[in-house]
């Protein structure tokens, strides 16, 4: 499933290639025709993201909502685009760019109070300037739920997935099985801080980056089936600070991964 920065990432480009300016939105595969007819042609003010959920705010109060899911995808080309191909749920097209819209779990018409029942039920998003993250230590220091499934949990901290859950307990070297009440403020707060600045990061370059320079070597090698992380799908294979093997588990449905040596 993206993570936060991906959807931040999207709203960027959108609001680039397509804000302030009419757009012409249809849906080929047919189950979003209502939507669509509500935004089409009307100019689209601004684009955003909270967690993983994007917005297309357009004039009169439309909102278009959407939220990728584990398959969803956009496709984006300059004009003019081919026949559409596959199941094509949105297609919005702009003065010089268009965009496809492919297998969301989220594709609806909303308005801005429905906007704002979205971001009540979610956690603060690092990505957003006017996040707080007190909200997000209130429910962590009082829960014994363990930190690896806090983490993952939107309504704490909006936009964490499964790679950055991972590669952040590792860089701050906290066992995924810690419950947040054995967390303190100060190890909070360092999360918080470097979960920031890699968003942003992840944000630029349109990628998770997560190993630090010092250990950014081939142990093994990197190459297809062996991401640049340090535990995230490395089950089996050498850390790269202390060369024991990374495990995996399941932890709350999801794979969870990390060094038994280097997080305590």
């Amino acid at each position: 499933m993206p993570e936060g920065h991906t959807l931040h990432r999207l709203a960027r480009l959108h609001q680039k290639r397509f804000g302030r300016k009419p757009v012409l939105v249809s849906s080929p595969q047919g189950r979003f025709d209502d939507g669509a007819a509500a935004v089409n042609g009307r100019v689209l003010r601004r684009a955003d993201a909270w967690g993983k959920h994007l917005f297309h705010h357009y004039d009169g109060g439309h909102v278009v909502h959407i939220h990728l899911g584990l398959y969803g995808s956009f496709t984006e080309a300059p004009l003019p685009l081919d026949e559409p191909v596959g199941q094509v749920r949105m297609r919005m097209i702009g003065a010089e760019y268009g965009t496809d819209l492919r297998g969301p779990t989220v594709c609806e018409v909303i308005d801005a109070g429905a906007v704002d029942d979205v971001a009540a039920r979610l956690g603060p998003d690092p990505l957003r300037p006017d996040a707080d993250p007190a909200r997000a230590w209130s429910r962590i220091s009082k829960s014994r739920r363990t930190i690896g499934a806090l983490l993952m949990d939107q309504t704490v901290i909006a936009g964490v997935g499964n790679v950055y859950r991972s590669e952040l307990l590792f860089r701050h070297q906290i066992d995924p099985y810690r419950p947040g009440t054995e967390i303190d403020a100060d190890e909070f707060a360092a999360m918080w801080r470097d979960l920031v600045e890699l968003m942003k990061v992840g944000v630029r370059r349109g990628k998770i980056v997560v190993v630090r320079p010092e250990h950014d070597h081939g142990a093994p090698p990197y190459g297809p089936g062996r991401p640049r992380t340090y535990v995230y799908r490395r089950a089996g294979d050498p850390c790269r600070v202390c060369a024991t093997p990374v495990r995996t588990a399941e932890l709350e449905a999801r794979n969870v991964f990390w060094c038994p040596t280097c997080q305590t």
